[in-house]
Formats: C-alpha cells, structure tokens, sequence
C-alpha cells in the first residue's frame, strides 16, 4: 500500500504502525502478565506461614510493570529514526526512567517492611521516643534512598556526579558543624534505644540528679527529680556519663542506728534486737529476710544498736523505711525502751548556806 510508504517525521507509516504497535502491545502486555503472574505469585505465598513474600510481590508489582512498559517503549522508538541527538536524548532518558522505577521499587518495599514490621513493634513499647523514631525512621530510609536514586540517575544522564557530591560533603559539612548538638542528642536517643539502660517509670541517678524516667524523646529525656522538678536532659549526656539505674537494682540498702540509754539492760538489748527481727519479718513482699541485727558500740550517750536490711524492688525506696522506723518507734515504746540523747552531768560542790 502506497498510504504506508509515505513519511511523517523521517519515518514511513509501516515504522510508524510498527512502534506503535510495540508501545501499545508492550503496555498491555504489561498490564495483562502483572494480572497473570501477580495472580499466581499470591497463590504461592498465600501457602506460606510468613507474609513477608506476600508483601514483596505486592510492592514490586507495580514496578515491574512499569519496566516493561519502559522497555517495550524503547523497542517502539528503535523502530524510528530521528537523528543522532535525538536518539542519545531518548537513550539518556530511558537510562534516566529505569535508575527512577528502580529506586521506586525499592522505596516501596523497604516502606512498607518498616509499616509492616518495625511500626508494630514500636507500638508494643510504651515509649515516646519509640513513638518518635518509627516515622523519622521510615523517612530518613525513604529520603535517603530517593537521594541514592537520583544521584544514579544523574550519572546515567551523563552529569559529573562525583562534583556534584563533592559539593554536596562540603555543604553537609557546614551543616553537620551548625548542627552538632542537635546531631549528637539524636544519636543519643538512638543509644539509648538501641542499649536501653532505662526505661520511663525508672529511677535514675545522672550529673547530681536522681529521679524518675518521665519521657523519652529522640532529642532529650524528661526526669522528675525527687523533689518533683522537671529536668530535662539532652541524650547525648547518656553515651559519654556515668548512670546508674536504681530500679534494676535487685535490693536497695537501708540502715538505721537505734541509741538507747544506759540503763538499758543487756536483756532488754536482746528484747529490742528480736523487736526488730519481728519488724522486717513481718514485711516479707517488700523487704529481705536475711537482716543483719547487732549490738554495734558504746556510744558517748547510747548503747548503739545497728539494723542493716534490704528492700526488694516491690518496696518503695523511701515509704518502706519511713514504715520500719514509725513501726520501731511504736514497739520500743510499748516495751519501755527508751532512746538515748546527748546529756550532760553537772557536779557542783555544796556550798554552806
């Protein structure tokens, strides 16, 4: 047919028909083998116990039908002839198409494992900082594969990459230097997620300051003193300071020294050491069995009585002993034991009158 050897562009219709044929064909064929292959895939992963293949198949699909689609656009356009500069535009930009599909590809999958996998793990921990750093998570990777993807699609469209990046360090550089506390406080919180020294509802000791864990954010971390102040402290203070984490203690020590006066007899000594055995066994869910009970010293104004125990984790660091001591209080009361304090005797020679 006369019709199909004319041209339109430098090409003749045949080569036309012929590209369009590939361009069109190679879309449909596309769509039809995701149905086809996207159907048989679920089938086989629908047999298997884990549903990470599942979510592989699900966000590939989409991409790889967008390669094939790239691919039966650039067999079409092989069909034509458009000239030298032409066709280097049109291979840099397929080159350019697949370095973009392919980083798509695999933002999608590496967004949906940390949806699929880390985000609910995080929900399992009551952590704001967790909270926190399942987003900055997933958009740092997301951000930082996109990044990666462009810069491969620059150098397969023929621009001096290694200049670019060069421009790039120096800038993130000075940006690095501008930001380096705020740098140094995210890696923190990212330690402290990692190690998890302590958790919120924990008591710590750090820089003078003793409290409880409040909040813990990717940047700082709330403490409420035992005063009941607020202090908040950047992270980074975590990864270069001693802490020490009291609730992971397994007991707490407590002491107390009991003076009782010297008239106090060596029976009665004996009465208020089994006085005080009494007291700590009788506080079996909050204390330690094994209290060290001794007659300690002869003080200055008192017969020095020591009790050393330990208070479990169940016990409260400072309501446990507050209770031991109000309880010691009451029974050497009733059993007329009297507590010593500082006196001084006077002699004074008699004076006739």
């Amino acid at each position: 047919m006369e019709i199909l050897q004319n041209t339109f562009l430098g090409n003749s219709i045949t080569h036309w028909l012929i590209a369009l044929a590939w361009g069109v064909g190679g879309v449909l064929a596309a769509r039809v083998l995701y149905k086809i292959i996207g159907s048989i895939a679920r089938k086989i992963t629908a047999k298997t116990r884990s549903n990470l293949d599942d979510l592989i198949v699900d966000k590939l699909e989409e991409p790889l039908v967008l390669a094939l689609t790239i691919i039966a656009l650039r067999t079409g356009y092989g069909q034509l002839t458009f000239g030298e500069e032409v066709d280097t535009f049109v291979d840099t930009s397929m080159k350019v198409a697949y370095a973009l599909n392919l980083t798509w590809g695999i933002a999608r999958l590496v967004d949906a494992l940390i949806l699929n996998f880390f985000v609910p793990f995080t929900l399992k921990k009551e952590s704001a900082m967790m909270d926190q750093f399942g987003p900055i998570l997933r958009k740092g990777l997301r951000s930082g594969i996109w990044i990666f993807g462009l810069i491969m699609a620059l150098n397969n469209a023929g621009y001096d990459v290694g200049a670019l990046i060069a421009g790039v360090g120096i800038g993130g550089l000075a940006l690095a230097m501008a930001a380096k506390d705020f740098v140094s406080n995210m890696f923190g919180g990212i330690t402290v997620f990692v190690d998890q020294p302590f958790k919120v509802g924990d008591r710590i000791q750090i820089s003078g300051y003793d409290g409880t864990i409040e909040e813990i954010g990717l940047r700082s971390t709330r403490l409420r003193t035992l005063a009941g102040r607020i202090v908040i402290i950047p992270n980074f203070k975590f990864t270069d300071t001693f802490l020490e984490n009291v609730t992971n203690e397994p007991s707490r020590k407590a002491s107390v020294t009991l003076g009782l006066t010297y008239d106090t007899t060596p029976q009665q000594v004996d009465e208020a050491i089994g006085i005080l055995k009494a007291i700590i066994a009788e506080r079996a869910e909050t204390l330690e069995q094994e209290p060290t009970i001794w007659f300690d010293s002869f003080g200055d104004f008192s017969l020095n009585v020591k009790l050393v125990y330990y208070i479990k984790k169940e016990g409260h660091w400072a309501y446990s002993p507050g209770e031991v001591n109000l309880e010691i209080l009451k029974r050497f009361n009733a059993a007329g034991l009297d507590f010593a304090f500082p006196t001084q005797t006077l002699l004074t020679p008699d004076v006739a009158s």
